[in-house]
């Protein structure tokens, strides 16, 4: 029979291999091929590190502006996805009933298909012979179709506005499902409004889940750049496409990756400024 430290290191150490192998150890080597001054002969050899590839980031502030820019798009869509998960994650658990289950299925269903298929609906959709646009020639509302429907910044934001809301409404729901009913009975028992119930008891209560869903859509929304590649074309652009071209179009594989690293650092040092201004503990323990 294992003893207790024979199976905790029998259940944790897979997912520790696992969590090494896939993500720090990725990780190290995009910080180490940053590090590399140049396009050498081979993608490993680190016989030569300095910091020049980071000095030409900063010597560009054409890339620094892009990731600012980028940050701003993507605290633009994670609060507007957040704002519009809260009521469809409040309707499920207070409102839904016993067809709550029904209704979360129905959420879900959009998982169920390509994320690529997604986006190319919304690019369907808005094209200047889209449903949008045939339906307002249709209507005798225009006679040209719109060309700023497609192909900018506003409609990577909408875009991605639709991706991360199913997304977002999930650790919302699962905040708002451990709230006690019986704090509810009480708050209107002492003579709280149904309004009153709902900013003093199910807000505060719901905010851990509230902040799950803006982290979890912000992260990875800074670095986004298949969404802006098919729907933002040139005009909506945003740091994570300029990588993608420097690993791809340019092969220059270093400033690429010191590109991602600055990105990473950003993105970790904006999460961290966040988490210490929210006081993310004392709300996790509420």
């Amino acid at each position: 029979m294992l003893g207790r430290r024979s199976t905790f290191w029998l259940l944790c150490l897979p997912p520790l291999l696992w969590l090494l192998l896939f993500f720090v150890a990725p990780l190290v080597l995009m910080g180490a091929i940053s590090l590399r001054p140049g396009l050498g002969a081979h993608v490993l050899d680190f016989s030569k590190l300095s910091l020049d590839q980071y000095q030409r980031v900063w010597a560009t502030p054409t890339y620094l502006r892009l990731l600012g820019l980028s940050a701003l798009m993507a605290f633009a869509v994670t609060a507007a996805a957040t704002a519009l998960a809260f009521p469809i994650a409040y309707f499920l658990t207070f409102r839904a009933g016993k067809r709550a289950g029904l209704f979360l299925i129905l959420l879900l269903i959009p998982f169920w298909t390509s994320y690529l298929l997604r986006v190319m609906a919304w690019k369907l959709m808005l094209g200047s012979e889209g449903a949008v646009n045939s339906f307002l020639g249709w209507t005798g509302l225009i006679d040209h179709p719109l060309d700023f429907l497609l192909y900018n910044r506003g409609t990577v934001i909408v875009t991605l506005i639709y991706v991360w809301v199913p997304f977002s409404v999930l650790p919302i729901y699962a905040a708002m499902q451990r709230v006690d009913r019986a704090l509810l009975e009480a708050a209107a028992d002492l003579g709280a409004h149904p309004w009153s119930r709902f900013w003093r008891v199910t807000v505060p209560l719901s905010l851990p889940g509230v902040l799950a869903a803006f982290f979890m859509c912000f992260i990875p929304t800074v670095g986004e750049y298949v969404t802006p590649l098919l729907v933002g074309g040139s005009g909506g652009s945003m740091y994570g496409n300029i990588i993608q071209d420097f690993f791809t179009k340019a092969v220059n594989w270093p400033f690429g990756a010191a590109l991602s690293v600055v990105m990473l650092l950003v993105t970790v040092a904006l999460v961290a400024i966040a988490a210490r201004l929210v006081d993310v503990r004392r709300l996790a323990l509420q």
